[in-house]
């Protein structure tokens, strides 16, 4: 549930050589003046984002001829883990691995931002942009814990159905490049934008426990591992919960088709 965001647009990127031969050939049109202050607006969509069941939008207006604010809007309906291998080679407990990859999650994040161009004009070319980042996180997974009873040793496979939300705050800085591809379609590469920030959420699970199932379950949360995050649970007779805070790291990364109005 965590790993969520971290490098998950990054695979998809564009060739530098073939973004560098676009802001050179916007370079030598000549400027509109007064069209850059009567079209003060960009909606964009983040498109390699949709492979992975992702709707990105970010809607960015200019403040001056440098200066920008943007405001991003994420929703990823319920879904499978995307990306397994990837998570697979970051996730180093075999036991946390085994129940991560039958997640199913969804989640919202709104992220503002402030963004500074290194160029001649807004809207163009290289930019920084510092910016804060709020997540809510929903998540489902049956957990599966092995039992061995007392009574000839025998080892039954057990599933407790657990379900739970998160919610984090990031903040960072983002390296991109924006390109005017016409005078009404944008181009807006985000390079990378690490972010750093908390994290803090419950998980709960229902179900009636008996003696040594409750003992094997503990043993199973003990041995759990969740990155940059400190967990507190409680196991009885009706089930288990689970509760956790921490830290949270991400990536931002994509490619966004615009419109400006």
């Amino acid at each position: 549930m965590k790993i969520s965001r971290i490098i998950r647009n990054a695979a998809f990127t564009v060739p530098f050589s073939f973004l560098f031969s676009i802001s050179q050939a916007q370079s030598v049109q000549p400027s509109n003046d007064a069209t850059d202050l009567q079209q003060k607006n960009i909606l964009k969509l983040n498109v390699p984002a949709l492979f992975i069941s992702n709707f990105s939008l970010q809607y960015e207006h200019a403040l001056s001829n440098k200066n920008s604010l943007a405001l991003g809007i994420r929703y990823m309906p319920k879904s499978g883990l995307p990306l397994k291998p990837m998570f697979k080679a970051l996730i180093d407990n075999a036991d946390t691995w085994k129940n991560a990859q039958n997640i199913r999650s969804s989640n919202f994040s709104i992220t503002p931002e402030y963004r500074f161009y290194l160029g001649k004009s807004v809207f163009q070319g290289f930019y920084l942009a510092p910016f804060v980042k709020y997540t809510h996180y929903n998540a489902e997974l049956p957990f599966q814990f092995d039992v061995k009873l007392p009574e000839g040793g025998e080892t039954i496979h057990e599933t407790i159905p657990l379900q739970g939300s998160a919610n984090t705050y990031t903040a960072g800085l983002l390296l991109g490049a924006q390109w005017q591809l016409s005078k009404l379609i944008s181009l807006d590469w985000w390079i990378a934008g690490p972010n750093y920030g908390a994290s803090k959420g419950q998980v709960t699970g229902s179900r009636t426990l008996n003696e040594y199932e409750q003992q094997y379950l503990r043993d199973k949360l003990e041995r759990l591992k969740v990155p940059l995050t400190k967990k507190k649970y409680s196991v009885d007779e009706n089930g288990t919960r689970i509760d956790f805070d921490g830290g949270w790291a991400g990536v931002r990364a994509g490619l966004s088709l615009g419109i400006r109005f």
